[in-house]
């Protein structure tokens, strides 16, 4: 299944390397990612595949809550069908 991952905070060092690095240890892939930053503020967003990942969707989204609030990042993940089926025109 394909997901959308997203993660807003205050710009820090090591923000991007901390959060791929949570997805790659639940075994899940990085497909397209982008990133900026807006003054003092980081915005990332990436489309993964979490076909190999053993955690339930909701467990992979309560992880992702509780190791971003360990370094004051938000980190939300929905899935692909749901984001498309919100934001169609």
């Amino acid at each position: 299944m394909k997901a959308i991952v997203s993660v807003f905070a205050k710009d820090q060092k090591g923000i991007i390397a901390y959060v791929t690095r949570i997805l790659a240890d639940n075994g899940i892939n990085i497909l397209d990612i982008s990133q900026t930053l807006m003054q003092e503020y980081f915005a990332m967003i990436m489309l993964v595949d979490t076909t190999d990942c053993e955690l339930s969707f909701d467990a992979l989204s309560a992880l992702l809550k509780e190791k971003g609030a360990e370094k004051n990042l938000s980190i939300q993940i929905q899935r692909e069908d749901i984001f498309n089926s919100m934001h169609k025109i």
